[in-house]
């Protein structure tokens, strides 16, 4: 399946109702998730052809979360620090992210997106929002509504789970994703 073929999920399991029980639910959600999964990493592949495709979760971190450190840039992103430091270079080699001395420790940088990254983040929001519209055109209006605020919740208890698994447990940290991806 390396050629961006994915295969549909798992029909041969029981189907999932208002009745079933939290152990079939959970399946059948697990199910779900992985063939989502393999559905988005499919249209990143896709979408890496694109010349931007690197740049947008960094840009849509610096944009909507404002300045950063990269550490924190990293850790928003769930990407290592020296991934986040490759792309960070490039961002910066092309005018779209600039560095500054952090006024709460002069030892430090913050990252910034420069107007031209605003320019380039919005760009690639237009284009997610374009291609999302598109699938979802044919949706009931009810249906697209359900779909945005059970996903909203359950990205919102998937951060909290994440939180509560890092080691020393929560300590304040929380995950707020948000509009901030591709």
């Amino acid at each position: 399946m390396g050629n961006g073929t994915v295969r549909s999920g798992d029909q041969t399991g029981p189907q999932v109702t208002a009745a079933s029980g939290l152990a079939e639910a959970a399946s059948g959600l697990g199910t779900e998730i992985v063939r989502f999964s393999r559905l988005i990493a499919a249209w990143k592949q896709r979408a890496k052809k694109d010349a931007g495709a690197a740049d947008r979760v960094l840009l849509a971190r610096l944009v909507v979360g404002g300045d950063r450190r990269a550490t924190d840039l990293a850790a928003d992103a769930f990407l290592d620090l020296s991934t986040v430091s490759r792309q960070v270079r490039s961002l910066v080699e092309r005018g779209l992210v600039a560095r500054r001395p952090d006024p709460e420790d002069r030892r430090g940088t913050l990252l910034t997106a420069t107007d031209e990254g605003r320019v380039a983040f919005a760009h690639y929001r237009r284009q997610r929002d374009a291609e999302l519209a598109a699938l979802l055109e044919p949706w009931p209006p009810q249906d697209r509504a359900d779909l945005i605020r059970l996903l909203g919740r359950l990205n919102e208890d998937l951060a909290e789970q994440h939180a509560r698994q890092l080691p020393g447990g929560d300590q304040g940290a929380t995950v707020e994703q948000g509009d901030t991806h591709e």
